[in-house]
């Protein structure tokens, strides 16, 4: 090779370094990578086949001898006793059969291997390290020397055991560190992206940024907001109890309490491997979590300590992707929506595609940070993935043969009514500020008439948007001035179906200040929120006039919130709504202690999941009933409601002696 070769080699080399360096520290440290796994997994493939055949270009700092990325400063740095290694991939059954054949080669036998099988999840490595049976360490992989020290994150999730549990056979280790993934199902995110565009906040564009942003929080109330699960599966350091397989170690783990993913199977030889890919292939549309293939392990560690490792990986294991689940396409324009506080949000209108059996025919572009960062413009041809074959995502623009066209600007007035749009200095949100536009209101109705709200039942989408269109609701008060002639005037409206829409509607005329509150839509206040200024200001003529340093007197309000809440009753046309809506309804304070009998001045704390309620009607009624409802068990708490699946608040109840209700029990004092 001449040196003139040799220099092209190495800059080739020091160019795939710098771009896998880069995509580390987005994925790892921001939470927000550029790419998608097969196109880094293909990065890294090149970067190590290059250093493999010409290893004087291998540098010490080469990403192929690091796992990620360096942990970010927010957070203390957690050192790991023995590094978490990440794992090699194979693309199809052809390359795990030739890791099979090098697994028996290096064992120099031709028998049939027996690997463990296991959904191979895409969320946030992480470590739990338990001392005496007590959690005391909780980090993330960071760069798998490094880690993050996220432990009072980590204890807020409730499938983590803050003390393990003493199995019937068998003690409890003095040491022992486990390794897995933190996740956050799809519903859950889902549920978690509605209320970021009710918020005005920026949504997560998968499931797994969403696991990384919740753990990597400064503040754990964040964390504990957001149901995180996790799935354990291979071990760290241990000292006081032994494991000779990996199937042993899961069985072994689950026995101490800890969560380990249920449909992980021994298998007896590659091709039983392959079969179990198979079919958690045709599973994975039905998987409540994002995977993104299936890791197979040498089950004996005795022959996984004579493998041994290389560079980043072990040789005993290897992760088999799925196929991507991508397509091309083109965006045929970009339509921005108006959520109900105003927010816009700019939708990629895209030319009808079929992608793992539905076809797509849009998909958010979050916002114009998002739209600028990968330049997406109409006429672009597109590469689209779904997110957990769930929510379709824009991955990257296909720049070559692109059309004559203009960067994508979000509009200076509101496409639905022409309202000025307003965007403030270094945020991310652009909002239309007319309280009366159109989209606005259909949205505003929606969350007004919501469960949490005033609780209208019958008043859905379809109806809502006729309302709007027909002009018989402007303002929220039109509502309960609509007769029974305008509603039967509707497309397929009854004369019986119109009369139950009317009788739901004055139902909710009586009502109580925190559901006012909750059903005005104002940016960042949820249920929770619009209780505690109801508990404080009494009506909502009092809110209106209370200024920033009277809302931040108010029991978790922070300088945003009470900003947003001022520049709500600031707006005129808000304040005028605000005022017609008093007039209307009949709206009852919100006490600590309203009522009477046995929950008068009783305060309780639940935890876990009711079958019969949700917790939020739980509060209420113990509230209507006199009673007080706190988020901490202390000596001060009289009763703990426990439900299935209790956090630590059920252990800190047991330890003070708290008295436990179930759910019969609950509802048996609110029947007294």
């Amino acid at each position: 090779m001449t040196r003139q070769d040799s220099r092209k080699l190495a800059a080739v080399a020091e160019k795939l370094r710098e771009a896998i360096n880069h995509h580390n520290y987005r994925y790892y440290v921001l939470d927000d990578p550029e790419t998608s796994d097969a196109e880094y997994d293909q990065l890294m493939r090149r970067l190590e086949a290059l250093e493999r055949e010409y290893p004087e270009l291998a540098t010490p700092d080469s990403p192929t001898q690091r796992v990620g990325a360096a942990p970010s400063d927010k957070f203390r740095v957690v050192v790991h006793r023995k590094m978490m290694m990440s794992l090699g991939n194979a693309m199809n059954a052809d390359e795990m059969r030739e890791f099979d054949k090098r697994i028996k080669r290096l064992l120099k036998s031709d028998a049939d291997i027996e690997y463990v099988a296991e959904v191979k999840l895409d969320g946030l490595g992480i470590e739990l390290v338990y001392e005496d049976g007590l959690l005391t360490v909780g980090s993330t992989r960071g760069d798998g020397i490094n880690g993050e020290d996220v432990t009072p994150n980590i204890r807020t999730i409730r499938s983590v055991p803050l003390k393990l549990v003493k199995p019937a056979h068998g003690k409890i280790p003095h040491l022992l560190e486990v390794r897995g993934e933190a996740v956050l199902t799809l519903k859950a995110f889902e549920k978690l992206n509605r209320a970021r565009e009710e918020a005005g906040e920026p949504v997560f564009a998968n499931p797994r940024n969403a696991a990384a942003g919740s753990l990597r929080q400064l503040n754990p109330k964040v964390t504990a907001s957001r149901p995180l699960d996790v799935f354990l599966y291979s071990p760290g350091a241990i000292d006081g109890i032994t494991f000779k397989s990996q199937w042993e170690f899961l069985q072994g783990i689950k026995s101490l309490g800890l969560r380990v993913n249920p449909l992980s199977r021994v298998c007896q030889g590659v091709e039983a491997v392959l079969e179990y890919w198979n079919e958690i292939t045709e599973k994975r549309h039905s998987l409540d979590y994002d995977a993104d293939g299936v890791v197979a392990k040498v089950n004996s560690f005795g022959l996984q300590e004579q493998l041994g490792e290389v560079s980043r990986s072990p040789r005993w294991a290897i992760a088999y992707k799925f196929k991507a689940q991508q397509a091309e396409t083109v965006v045929e324009r970009i339509e921005v929506q108006v959520g109900r506080i105003g927010s816009l949000t700019p939708v990629a209108k895209l030319r009808p595609v079929q992608l793992a059996g539905v076809t797509i025919s849009n998909a958010s572009l979050h916002n114009l940070d998002e739209i600028r960062r990968k330049d997406i413009r109409e006429h672009d041809t597109v590469l689209i993935e779904r997110a957990g074959d769930v929510i379709p995502y824009v991955l990257r623009v296909t720049k070559e043969g692109r059309p004559r066209s203009k960067p994508f600007e979000m509009p200076a007035h509101c496409p639905e009514c022409g309202a000025t749009i307003v965007h403030e200095e270094g945020e991310v949100g652009y909002f239309c500020v007319n309280a009366n536009c159109p989209a606005r209101m259909r949205e505003s109705i929606r969350h007004f008439a919501s469960k949490t709200a005033l609780d209208i039942e019958g008043l859905g989408d379809k109806l809502v948007a006729q309302l709007v269109e027909a002009g018989l609701v402007k303002e929220l008060d039109d509502l309960f001035s609509l007769t029974k002639s305008q509603l039967t005037g509707l497309e397929r409206m009854a004369d019986k179906s119109a009369q139950n829409i009317l009788d739901a509607i004055q139902g909710a005329r009586k009502t109580s200040l925190d559901r006012v509150i909750n059903g005005l839509g104002i940016r960042h206040v949820g249920e929770h929120t619009a209780r505690q200024l109801a508990l404080r200001f009494h009506t909502l003529d009092a809110l209106a006039e209370a200024s920033e340093d009277d809302l931040l007197s108010v029991r978790d309000i922070g300088a945003e919130v009470a900003h947003s809440i001022r520049e709500y009753f600031d707006e005129p046309r808000n304040l005028k709504a605000v005022k017609r809506l008093i007039k209307v309804l009949e709206i009852e304070p919100v006490t600590e202690a309203p009522g009477r009998g046995a929950l008068r001045d009783k305060t309780f704390v639940l935890t876990g999941t009711l079958e019969s309620m949700t917790r939020e009607d739980a509060e209420r009624k113990i509230m209507a009933a006199g009673g007080r409802v706190t988020s901490s068990v202390s000596r001060k708490t009289d009763f703990v409601v426990a439900g299935a699946e209790p956090g630590s608040k059920l252990k800190k109840a047991s330890d003070l002696g708290v008295r436990v209700l179930d759910e019969k029990g609950l509802n048996a004092l609110l029947a007294g």
